[in-house]
């Protein structure tokens, strides 16, 4: 990457934010903080940030989702390109395999220096998976439980014309219909029978609904 790396820093400790904030490299620039859920969606939705540091337990829980999975839930959608990088001071195989599932692209636990921080920060923003040590386990038994999911993925996007993968991308992220029919140099009208089309084979009911199979499947 060029230039500063823009983070978003999201935890409930305002005294960890800040010494956070002050561990960090030079090169890394914190565009914006949060403390609970909702500032949290909101700010990432206007920063759209390379990366977030994402607190897994946050305030805001909904049910049995987490803070942080609930984070990753409604602000993915928002900022699509956003990769986000998980700090806990938990180790524990659940919280890892959570917010995997959830679209993190990595997990630290909090005893890590800012200078590790920063550099799983870049590694996440460049595409890369980023864990603890320690958590290795974890992570190898995670990705071997996703592999199934990834097989049905696939299965799902082969019910999926060509054309209507490439629409179903850009309705996924974001684009409005004349977006999509202008980037695909088609009309309008064929964008809405692709869209159709897609949210049918899928078994979706809506455009909210393909952003988030889209997300979980690491399809964005």
């Amino acid at each position: 990457m060029t230039g500063a790396l823009r983070v978003v820093i999201v935890d409930d400790h305002s005294i960890f934010r800040s010494g956070l904030r002050a561990d960090l490299d030079p090169g890394v620039e914190v565009v914006g903080e949060a403390g609970d859920v909702p500032s949290a969606v909101t700010v990432i939705a206007a920063t759209h940030p390379d990366v977030v540091l994402l607190d897994v337990h946050l305030p805001g829980a909904v049910g049995d989702i987490t803070g942080g999975e609930a984070v990753l839930q409604q602000a993915l959608p928002l900022s699509p390109e956003t990769r986000y990088l998980a700090l806990s001071v938990s180790d524990a195989a659940e919280d890892v395999v959570r917010v995997i599932r959830a679209g993190a692209r990595g997990y630290i636990t909090k005893g890590s220096s800012g200078g590790d921080v920063s550099a799983g920060a870049r590694a996440v923003a460049s595409g890369d998976a980023v864990f603890s040590p320690r958590l290795a386990g974890f992570v190898l038994d995670a990705f071997g439980a996703m592999s199934g999911e990834t097989a049905r993925a696939d299965d799902e996007l082969d019910r999926l014309s060509g054309r209507e993968q490439e629409v179903m991308r850009l309705i996924a992220r974001g684009y409005a219909y004349k977006e999509v029919a202008a980037e695909l140099f088609i009309s309008i009208k064929t964008v809405e029978t692709h869209v159709s089309a897609v949210l049918r084979k899928l078994q979706l009911s809506s455009r909210h609904e393909l952003t988030a199979w889209a997300s979980a499947r690491r399809l964005l």
